[in-house]
C-alpha cells in the first residue's frame, strides 16, 4: 500500500486502556488499518456518533509530534524510518500527568493536566531534526492555514516548519471530536467522561516514536512502524 503523506505522532501502545478506546470510538485500528464497529455513546446513534467523531478519525487516535508531511523531493519512506530510529535511541520515555477533557476551539480533545517539558523537548526535536523530510507547504496550503488567523510567531511558524502550533505554540492533545456547538460538547463530554475514567485518572506514557501513514485510497491514517525510545 503506498502513503500519501506521512506524520510522526504519539499513539497508545496496543491493549493498553487508551488504544482499546481509540478503536472503539473510531472504529479503525491504527495498528493494521482495518475497519471497527464503533461504540456510540448512550443516547446516541450510529450516524450522530459518525458525524461526531467524522473529522478525526481519519488521523486515528494519536497525539501529534510531527505534523503531517508530503515527503521531500529525493527523499524515501527508508531514510525516514532510520532517521526517526537514530533519533529515537538519544530520546527517553515521558510520562504524561492525567488527562483531562478540553474545549480546544469546539473540539473535544484530551490534554494533560500539567504541561512536560520532556514532551515539548520530543516534540521540538522530532518538528526540527526529521524536516529534511518534509515538502515545503504549497501558497494554497499556507493561505488555509492563514485564514484560521495566526499570532506573528504561529506565521512565522507555518512559513518555517509547514505547521503553525509547533516550538513554543505546541499544545499537545489528542483530538477526539469534530467540531460541535457548545451544547452538544457539554452533553458528549458529560457521556464520555464515565466511560474514560479508567484512562483519564491514570497517567500515559509515551514510550515509542510512531510513523503513521495516510494510504492512497483515503482510508484513515495507519501505524507504519512503531519505534522504542531509549
Amino acid at each position: 500500500m503506498g502513503y500519501k503523506r506521512y506524520a510522526v505522532y504519539f499513539g497508545p501502545r496496543p491493549n493498553e486502556p487508551l488504544h482499546d478506546f481509540g478503536k472503539s470510538w473510531f472504529g479503525t485500528d491504527p495498528e493494521t488499518g482495518a475497519s471497527l464497529p464503533t461504540s456510540p455513546l448512550p443516547g446516541y446513534s450510529e450516524d450522530t456518533h459518525s458525524t461526531i467523531i467524522k473529522a478525526p478519525r481519519h488521523y486515528a487516535l494519536h497525539g501529534t509530534l510531527k505534523p503531517p508531511f508530503v515527503l521531500a523531493d529525493g527523499t524515501e519512506y527508508d531514510a525516514l524510518k532510520q532517521a526517526v530510529s537514530d533519533l529515537a535511541v538519544t530520546l527517553s520515555s515521558v510520562t504524561l500527568s492525567p488527562l483531562y477533557l478540553k474545549d480546544l476551539s469546539g473540539f473535544l480533545a484530551l490534554c494533560p493536566a500539567e504541561p512536560s517539558p520532556s514532551l515539548r523537548i520530543v516534540a521540538g526535536r522530532c518538528v526540527a531534526e526529521l524536516d529534511q523530510f518534509r515538502r515545503p507547504a504549497s501558497e494554497g496550503e499556507i493561505e488555509k492555514r492563514r485564514a484560521a488567523g495566526l499570532t506573528p510567531d504561529q506565521d512565522a511558524n507555518l512559513l518555517r516548519w509547514g505547521y503553525p502550533y509547533v516550538l513554543d505554540d505546541f499544545r499537545f492533545h489528542i483530538t477526539l471530536t469534530s467540531r460541535l456547538q457548545e451544547m452538544d460538547r457539554q452533553a458528549v463530554a458529560a457521556a464520555l467522561g464515565p466511560r474514560m475514567s479508567h484512562i483519564l485518572t491514570a497517567p500515559t506514557l509515551l514510550q515509542d516514536l510512531c510513523i503513521y501513514g495516510e494510504p492512497d485510497d483515503g482510508s484513515p491514517f495507519r501505524i507504519v512502524a512503531r519505534i522504542p525510545l531509549g
